[in-house]
């Protein structure tokens, strides 16, 4: 078996040679004509001139290779007492007939479809279906507020768009139709048809003329094929937090796609074909694209569909209870659900309850694993537990542990070596490379491995400036830390203001824009603090405008609830407070890092271009008030 450091220098010093071979477990329709295409650098191109389908590949092929009858879908939902499995048989039903719904109501190759599901496997044929014709699919988180919805509903300009009638949120149920019909009013693009899935834990009034009932309209449809696509064409778009309010839309093609996720099932998760996988997240992010649907399907392995939380659901162990049940080799998650169990059960009394012998490994992403989660998750479960590092933009792992390949030693606070395919370097602000164990900008040079983005949806310049134009050469990542004498990376948080709350990245900037809407508002500022639960939480300061005698607790209560309208809940914006000015540089610059470190008692040094040093301590008062920094 191969060495990791033989088979990580084989992909950096013959990344053509490499990525040929692994795309050979992909089936083609036509061979690429390039395994690399770096005419028009940065926009690189994998396996250009190649042709193929994504849902053929995830579907269709098992079939034809005596996977028919195999599970590929266990939808387990303890919230609605819910539990199906689904064969690879019934999923190419399912999928070619919504497919088919599509094309009747004249969804076309290279067309987009907005998708705003929750945790159902409805949520998988829509996107299954979508790659099946060679529409382009952009899934929207179900908790997003309709503002946010409507965003993007306008920068995509879906042909239509598909959602469900509700889902439960811990023990209450959200229903999400009137969430679309009020992002269709506040869009500028015109959306004439909304399919509808049904579910009976609530029902949603439909709009004549406007609005499909999801099985009505399946009922009608014939199955249809597989659409030939190029493998530099779009599978989807994927909207991240940008630091300004307008979200990014992370477009990921068909081919690269495919054979990075493919290459990554056994090499880096250890799952073979007929495995169960489960990754615990939702399919309105990029884990639950990459390895909810797309991964574990493209292998050949069963993928759990989680509807639930890992506590309340009933219990804190309902993740044993998942494991056990369905004996899952490898569990997916981000470190909150841990931090979660272990503030219900700190000392792991669920746990003993179950019958978890068929599990193997831990796998925590999506925000910073703190030292403290990782050992309690180790010495309870007594198996691997491992950190990864990877972006909504790259779409599989920047930096892991190949357990596949070999697996290494896992070392606290760092997610191990960057991943076969990634050049990852540190870097000066000058754009020179630091020594081991110093901090700097952390990048990966190009060209980026299959996979990751291809761009920006209709924004190149963006796409440039936001990634390329930094360090020339190099795909910026945002995120800053350092590596190791032994070549261990260590990610240390984001270089810009885009926060990490339970795993899903949020702007503090469109908070920002949000707060200072508010007619008492002259000027705010909103950054991430440290929180045990959730990685990060935001923390608002705000300056009013002159003349304004209002309770400083009112105003509180309204910029709460206008960032809870607005993004929704899951932006966690519960604190704000105000304070007399904000402490800036003396060109105008709010000093957030400063006042980011205060909060997360952090030492800093005193910015040289502060306009005013005594406004720190007034600052830093503040923030102790409500509970941050040192004492």
């Amino acid at each position: 078996m191969p060495s990791y450091d033989a088979v990580f220098q084989s992909s950096i010093n013959n990344p053509e040679e490499f990525w040929a071979e692994a795309a050979k477990g992909i089936t083609w329709y036509k061979e690429c004509d390039k395994v690399l295409d770096s005419s028009d650098a940065p926009f690189y191109k994998w396996f250009s001139g190649g042709k193929m389908n994504t849902c053929y590949n995830a579907i269709d092929r098992h079939i034809e290779n005596g996977r028919a009858d195999q599970t590929a879908i266990i939808y387990d939902s303890p919230v609605t007492d819910t539990l199906t499995k689904i064969s690879y048989k019934e999923l190419l039903d399912k999928v070619s007939t919504f497919a088919g719904a599509l094309k009747s109501q004249g969804v076309e190759k290279g067309d987009t479809v907005v998708l705003y599901m929750p945790m159902i496997p409805e949520a998988a044929v829509a996107m299954l279906a979508c790659a099946r014709i060679g529409a382009v699919h952009s899934v929207v988180f179900g908790g997003f507020a309709p503002h946010e919805l409507a965003i993007r509903i306008d920068h995509a300009q879906p042909k239509l768009i598909i959602t469900a009638s509700g889902a439960v949120e811990g023990k209450k149920t959200l229903a999400y139709k009137p969430l679309v019909d009020e992002a269709i009013k506040l869009s500028t693009h015109e959306v004439n048809t909304v399919i509808l899935f049904q579910r009976d834990i609530v029902k949603a009034e439909m709009i004549e003329g406007r609005d499909l009932d999801w099985n009505e309209l399946v009922s009608k449809s014939e199955p249809t094929g597989c659409v030939e696509v190029d493998a530099t064409d779009p599978l989807y778009i994927l909207y991240t937090s940008g630091t300004t309010g307008m979200p990014k839309g992370v477009i990921r093609d068909n081919g690269g796609h495919a054979v990075a996720l493919l290459w990554t099932m056994k090499n880096l998760y250890d799952i073979n074909p007929g495995e169960v996988w489960w990754s615990a997240s939702d399919v309105g992010w990029v884990v639950g694209h990459s390895y909810i649907v797309y991964a574990p399907l493209l292998q050949g392995s069963t993928t759990v569909f989680y509807e639930g939380k890992p506590v309340g659901t009933p219990d804190a162990g309902a993740f044993w209870r998942v494991i056990s049940d369905h004996k899952v080799k490898a569990l997916f998650t981000a470190p909150t659900a841990f931090r979660a169990i272990k503030k219900e059960d700190p000392n792991g009394l669920f746990f003993e309850k179950y019958d978890t012998s068929c599990f193997e490994c831990l796998y925590l992403a999506g925000e910073r694993t703190d030292p403290d989660t990782l050992h309690w998750a180790e010495d309870l479960i007594g198996v691997p537990v491992i950190d990864h590092w990877w972006q909504t933009e790259t779409g599989w792992a920047i930096v892991g542990n190949c357990r596949g390949i070999e697996e290494l030693p896992v070392k606290e606070g760092s997610p191990t070596k960057p991943m076969p395919g990634y050049d990852v370097q540190v870097l000066d602000d000058a754009g020179e490379q630091v020594a081991a164990g110093v901090n700097g900008n952390i990048v990966v040079k190009l060209p980026l491995p299959p996979g990751n983005l291809t761009t920006l949806w209709r924004n190149d310049e963006r796409f440039i400036k936001s990634y390329m134009t930094t360090f020339p050469g190099y795909y910026e990542t945002s995120d800053g830390g350092y590596i190791d004498e032994d070549g261990y990376v260590y990610v240390m948080g984001r270089m810009d203001d885009v926060i990490n709350i339970a795993g899903h990245r949020l702007s503090t900037g469109a908070m920002e824009e949000i707060i200072a809407n508010h007619p008492d508002v002259a000027e705010c500022a909103v950054f991430g603090t440290d929180d045990q639960l959730k990685g990060q939480l935001p923390v608002g300061l705000f300056v009013v405008k002159a003349g304004v005698d209002r309770p400083s607790a009112d105003i509180q209560a309204e910029l709460v609830k206008m960032v809870r309208e607005s993004i929704g809940p899951i932006a966690c914006f519960k604190e704000a407070s105000q304070v007399v000015r904000l402490p800036k540089t003396r060109s105008g610059k709010i000093l957030r890092g400063t006042m980011r470190s205060i909060a997360n008692s952090k030492d800093y040094n005193m910015p040289s271009t502060i306009d005013d040093p005594v406004i720190l301590d007034e600052i830093t008062e503040t923030l102790k008030g409500m509970g941050y920094g040192k004492e």
